[in-house]
This record gives C-alpha cells, structure tokens and sequence, in this order.
C-alpha cells in the first residue's frame, strides 16, 4: 500500500510538471526565431528622439528617411531601419541617428545608435527643422492616405519599394510625410505628400 501511495503521489507531481505554464524548449525556440518585423517612421523617430535629447534637450527634426534592408520583409509605410538627423539650435550642431531592428552592413546596429556630430549654422533652402510635436500621424498611416492618390500607378508599376521620408519645408506649413515610389526621390518618379500633423493628402510630386 505504501509503494502504491508513493507511485501515485509521482505520477501526479509528473502530470503537475507536465501542465505547468513553462514553455517548452521548443515553443520557446520558436518564439526566438521569429522573423524581425519593420517599424513604423513615428515608432523609430519616438526612439532615436529620447536617445537625442540626452544630447541636447533642445533637439528639433531635420530629416528622417526609411532603410529598407533584403533581410526584413518589407510592408508599406513601414522599414527595417529609418535614419534622422537632428539639430540644436543652441549647440549650433546636427547629429545623426539610426534605428533598426536588425543589425545591418556597415554601421547599422540593431536598436537606437548615435552619428557623428557636425556644425549646423541654420536651415537653408527650403528644409526647416520640425518639432516631434507636430508628427500626429504615422508613415504606415500616411502610405495608406497616399495609396488613395496612387492606386492607378502602383498597378501599372506593381512591385516597387516603398520609401518614406518626413520633412517641413516652406511649401507647405505643417510637416510633411512624402511617400515615395522607389528607392529614393532621385530614382522615382512619383511620390505623394500627406500633412504628418492632420494626415491629410497634400499633393502628388512627379
């Protein structure tokens, strides 16, 4: 009666063990191997925004730009790696940052790295600094405004890399996400601006 009484009392403790919430080893290897997946333009800038004010609590936004690495499937609006550079007006210096979610060639690390300084004396051309304030919408929202615009286009050029870059210039007076057809502005041929603060279409650029 007593082998009995202690074979059962295993047998429970087994089916105990066996019930728990730990995941297993391979439940957990799954979840390891999950493929990275991009990020939204307002998800990095957010990040790579903290990281900047450690440098100087004043920074404004020049220029953010999407990277779009073989590695990570690509979504529209959205990016492995986006790049922004900052200034300080009461540095008088600019400084880049990148974000990505997976490391990269060259000098893009996984997560929120730092760039070199340089001297800034101002904006010039059309370009000026925005405040992150303003950024009330996000790129994956801004692509899906644009596609409104670009659905015509995108079936005669089907297959074609999304880019997206947000900017202030003095055409319009809200900052702009420019949703761009290609790898680059040089390259395409077609892009359209959405208002990163209302998220309302702009114009279409060719």
């Amino acid at each position: 009666m007593k082998h009995l009484t202690i074979a059962l009392g295993c047998a429970v403790m087994l089916a105990l063990a066996g019930c728990s919430g730990t995941p297993t080893k391979t439940e957990t290897t799954k979840k390891e191997e999950a493929p990275p997946e991009p990020a939204s333009g307002r998800e990095a800038l957010y990040k790579m925004f903290m990281a900047a004010r450690a440098w100087s609590p004043d920074v404004e936004i020049l220029r953010l730009n999407s990277i779009h690495l073989p590695e990570v499937e690509a979504a529209p609006g959205r990016a492995a790696a986006w790049q922004v550079t900052f200034v300080s007006p009461s540095k008088g210096r600019a400084r880049s940052w990148t974000y990505s979610v997976v490391e990269g060639e060259g000098n893009l690390h996984k997560g929120v790295f730092a760039g070199l300084e340089e001297n800034w004396s101002g904006p010039r051309g059309i370009n000026k600094p925005l405040i992150i304030q303003a950024v009330k919408t996000d790129s994956d929202e801004a692509y899906k405004t644009a596609l409104t615009k670009a659905a015509d286009y995108e079936k005669k050029n089907p297959g074609k890399t999304i880019s997206v870059i947000l900017e202030s210039t003095s055409k319009h007076p809200n900052p702009a996400w420019r949703v761009v057809w290609g790898e680059s502005v040089a390259t395409s041929n077609f892009s359209v601006l959405v208002d990163a603060s209302t998220g309302q279409y702009l114009e279409t650029l060719r």
